[in-house]
């Protein structure tokens, strides 16, 4: 069997990271996630909160101090794609897995063996997700659709070639709200073991 990889991208609270890791259970590889922030945050000698709150947004007060003049939080977050984009490819030629976000469907786009997944779910589906799943209240559940699903669009556009919109780069659209968790990992083993596995 060769080896392939699967990129998973998905909207705020429709659970593609939940259903990335029963994924990763039923095809018996490794899925990757926060691990490649760990992993962008010891390259960098950075704490890894600080890392992890400015990957995909500008507004890390840290940066502002820690960078008055010169290089900037721009340049900052530059450097922190570059070293993701590294850690993904080494990822990506080293064993099938499952990349969670981080523009790896856009890096991977040429790699033979390649499935880009997109995850998404009605806006009351993922609002129902945020407070029994994620235990946030009403107004944070709001704010965070918004600010993240806008953040993810804004730093895609800004690193993804030929980015259009979420559909840009994708193989498989899948919703959510339809399967359920265990059910979305279901569809997508049986997609994955009739494409790579056979």
């Amino acid at each position: 069997m060769d080896k392939f990889v699967i990129t998973v991208s998905r909207q705020f609270a429709s659970m593609g990271r939940s259903i990335a890791h029963s994924l990763s259970e039923r095809l018996q590889i490794p899925f990757y996630d926060r691990d490649i922030v760990e992993e962008t945050a010891k390259r960098m000698q950075l704490p890894l909160s600080l890392v992890s709150d400015t990957e995909e947004t500008s507004g890390s007060v840290y940066f502002k101090r820690q960078y008055p003049l010169g290089m900037g939080i721009s340049s900052m977050q530059d450097e922190i794609f570059l070293i993701q984009k590294n850690i993904i490819e080494d990822l990506a030629a080293k064993e099938s897995c499952i990349i969670v976000g981080r523009c790896a469907d856009s890096i991977l786009h040429s790699m033979k063996n390649r499935l880009s997944v997109f995850v998404f779910a009605p806006y009351e589906s993922r609002y129902d997700n945020c407070i029994h799943h994620l235990g946030m209240d009403a107004s944070t559940a709001e704010k965070m659709i918004r600010s993240v699903d806008r953040s993810r669009q804004l730093y895609h556009k800004r690193y993804c070639e030929n980015y259009k919109d979420e559909y840009s780069n994708k193989d498989l659209m899948l919703n959510s709200s339809s399967f359920g968790i265990e059910g979305s990992a279901a569809v997508l083993e049986t997609v994955i073991r009739d494409r790579f596995m056979q």
